[in-house]
């Protein structure tokens, strides 16, 4: 068999470009299914990605299908014949199926019997004759939301195309693509280069798109050149660019010939928020913010532009002039603010609805400040700061730079406090009420931010959960699921004393009579417990574990972390099997013995050796342990508990639990209700696997 290089490009109008990488992806994912499912030997599949086009290139693809043989079995040889030795219905049926006769098929001896069977052998394709459909396949099952057509054509794609190149080696592949005719013809750059050439080989792709028509192809290598050129551009102005990794991507997604290019703007405009500034730059045009060594917005941006222009510096004069009314926009609304205190706007919050049962989002401001300042006094925080800044957390909502620029909500807050006088605490945790905003955002700074974050979340769990609209499937439309995870982050990894149900309790009092839901505060606890158990095992805690702890039904989540990793470590001791294993036979004599357990042992019935050893420790450690349980040692608790296994396991193997004598027995039974009791004052470890 020979070996070539295959190759595709769909050449397109603009592709939308947060999607550019996925479709391509998506395509060589697609083709390489193909390809294997028609059992077609490969190198690798290569993806290529611009603005215009979507391409595939595929090194050394076999040239024919390889030879293959079906075996087809038919009914059992006692199903095949009647008793003259005639064929079946069910025989010559099978038979008519495999285009045989039923004497031409074969008889195969299995562990079940004898068989009919027949081998069909196929010869393998030549690849040519298959890579259109394959690419056809490919191209239906790309990722596209909303297809379109276009003039007058039936088909749909993601964007009307205008060629299709198939090349395998040398040779033209033939087919009909998106109904147009495969050819060599490949275009350029919209401005530069070669508008249209032909190619006459597979493997001078993607180099001679690059050389004539001043496209580069390769997805990863433009956004390698933006990357690079951006951060020494930036480094000339002893700063650094601001490339997120989202920006890059589209930015990488918009151009065919990357040209990095620096711009400034007027430095008045950093009087005005830097985020309102960074949202105009990265949002609506698409540019780099510049920053110095201390994080301060440089008067500087770096953008890319799609042409090697003769003159530069006229490119770099037209988006000055492009950008420069749009900041001024956030400058007018800015000092258009700075004009009112932002106490001032509360009012207009009645205007604002939060959700029609539950009122404004005035409403909602009270709420915060009465149970961000119960928070803050559970948590030591300063109650008059913490009850300020939730009266305050929403009125930047109603704010001309908040309307303009949704993304600034609670920064523009923070900036109006201070210019208003508010405290520093005050400020800080007007723009923290919404951390963490994502996974892995850091928390709230301070314990008033905290009390702030936490009472805003706990108000819409309350609220919403209050009048039914819990989330379903993926439906989350108040992200209660986010809102949930955050309180716990916050109050576990800030070592929080905080009870969920006591914070629960708390917030729904606060709605008065406007919640329908009976049950919900134990909805809400309920779901936030639900939370533990995915967030702690996406952190990689064991399943029974988390399950062990949860038993217990703990509503402290600082105080469920350290159980769980205080079972996590006493998983790693030498005595943790055998005690789970001995937890287990405890749970199981304790719920048949359908009984009245005494909560007492009474030590005149206790025999000498392994039952009085047992009975000694369990009194000695009950009472040495009670400390740790109080102050949430419970790692310590448990090796401690460790040094049951040799009295627990001699116990078991001299002691009949279930005497004849009914005072013996039932003392016996004390006696385990004590041991269990130990253990679950931790967690459940009875349902700790091996």
């Amino acid at each position: 068999m020979m070996q070539k290089t295959f190759l595709v490009e769909i050449g397109t109008e603009e592709l939308p470009p947060k999607s550019l990488r996925t479709l391509a992806q998506s395509f060589a994912a697609n083709f390489i299914e193909q390809l294997d499912n028609a059992n077609l030997e490969h190198g690798e599949v290569l993806w290529y990605a611009s603005p215009r086009r979507l391409a595939l290139k595929v090194l050394n693809l076999n040239d024919t299908q390889p030879d293959s043989q079906i075996v087809k079995r038919g009914p059992a040889v006692s199903a095949a014949f009647d008793q003259a030795g005639n064929p079946t219905k069910a025989a010559e049926g099978w038979a008519r199926g495999c285009g045989i006769s039923v004497d031409q098929a074969e008889r195969v001896q299995t562990d079940k019997g004898e068989w009919l069977s027949y081998t069909q052998y196929q010869k393998g394709q030549a690849v040519v004759d298959l890579l259109c459909d394959m690419v056809k396949a490919s191209l239906s099952k790309l990722p596209i939301p909303k297809p379109m057509r276009w003039a007058a054509r039936q088909v749909e794609f993601i964007r009307p195309s205008h060629t299709v190149t198939m090349l395998y080696g040398d040779e033209l592949v033939p087919g009909t693509i998106l109904d147009i005719q495969s050819d060599r013809i490949i275009r350029g750059h919209r401005f530069m280069g070669e508008q249209e050439f032909t190619i006459d080989h597979a493997d001078q792709y993607p180099d001679i798109l690059e050389q004539r028509g001043k496209v580069i192809a390769d997805y990863d290598k433009r956004k390698s050149i933006i990357k690079q050129q951006a951060q020494e551009a930036a480094a000339k102005l002893n700063g650094k660019a601001d490339l997120t990794e989202s920006l890059l991507e589209e930015v990488s997604s918009l151009v065919e010939w990357p040209v990095v290019l620096t711009a400034k703007f007027e430095e008045r405009f950093l009087d005005v928020p830097a985020e309102s500034l960074v949202y105009t730059m990265k949002g609506d045009q698409k540019y780099f913010p510049v920053y110095d060594n201390q994080g301060k917005l440089l008067p500087n941006f770096i953008f890319v532009a799609n042409i090697e222009s003769k003159d530069p510096q006229v490119v770099i004069a037209g988006n000055e002039k492009v950008v420069r009314p749009r900041l001024a926009d956030a400058e007018f609304f800015y000092k258009t603010d700075l004009k009112q205190r932002l106490e001032d706007r509360l009012p207009r919050l009645e205007t604002v609805l939060f959700q029609q049962q539950l009122g404004t989002v005035k409403d909602k401001s009270l709420r915060i400040e009465a149970l961000a300042g119960y928070i803050a006094e559970q948590i030591g925080a300063d109650v008059a700061k913490a009850k300020r800044a939730g009266k305050l957390t929403k009125c930047d909502l109603v704010t001309n730079t908040v309307f303009e620029f949704p993304e600034t909500q609670g920064i523009m807050g923070r900036y109006l406090a201070i210019k208003d006088g508010e405290s520093i605490e005050v400020a800080t945790a007007i723009e923290e009420q919404y951390k963490p905003r994502f996974s892995g955002d850091e928390l709230p700074s301070t314990n008033v931010s905290c009390a702030v974050s936490i009472a805003e979340k706990m108000d819409t769990l309350a609220g919403i959960f209050g009048i039914g609209q819990h989330p379903k499937g993926d439906k989350d439309p108040f992200a209660l699921r986010r809102a949930a995870i955050g309180v716990l982050r916050i109050i576990v990894e800030k070592s929080l004393p905080l009870d969920l149900l006591d914070l629960t309790n708390y917030a729904t009092s606060l709605y008065g009579d406007k919640l329908n839901n009976k049950n919900v505060v134990t909805d809400i606890v309920s779901f936030m417990q639900g939370r533990f158990r995915a967030w702690y095992q996406e952190l990689g805690f064991a399943i029974d574990t988390i399950q062990a702890v949860l038993a217990l039904n703990p509503t402290k989540p600082a105080d469920f972390d350290a159980r769980i990793k205080a079972v996590t470590h006493f998983r790693t001791l030498p005595e943790a099997s055998s005690l789970a294993e001995a937890n287990k036979r405890v749970s199981n004599i304790l719920s048949k013995a359908q009984v009245q357990i005494p909560d007492t042992i009474n030590t005149a019935l206790l025999e000498a050796g392994a039952e009085g050893e047992l009975a000694k420790q369990v009194v000695i450690l009950n009472d040495k342990l009670a400390p740790y349980f109080n102050e949430g040692r419970y790692q310590d608790a448990l090796v401690e508990l460790s040094s049951l296994k040799s009295p627990v396991d001699e116990f078991f193997a001299s002691v009949m639990v279930m005497a004849d004598d009914e005072k013996i027995k039932l003392n016996r039974l004390a006696l385990l209700k004590k041991l269990q009791n130990l253990f679950l004052k931790v967690a459940d470890i009875s349902l700790l696997q091996a």
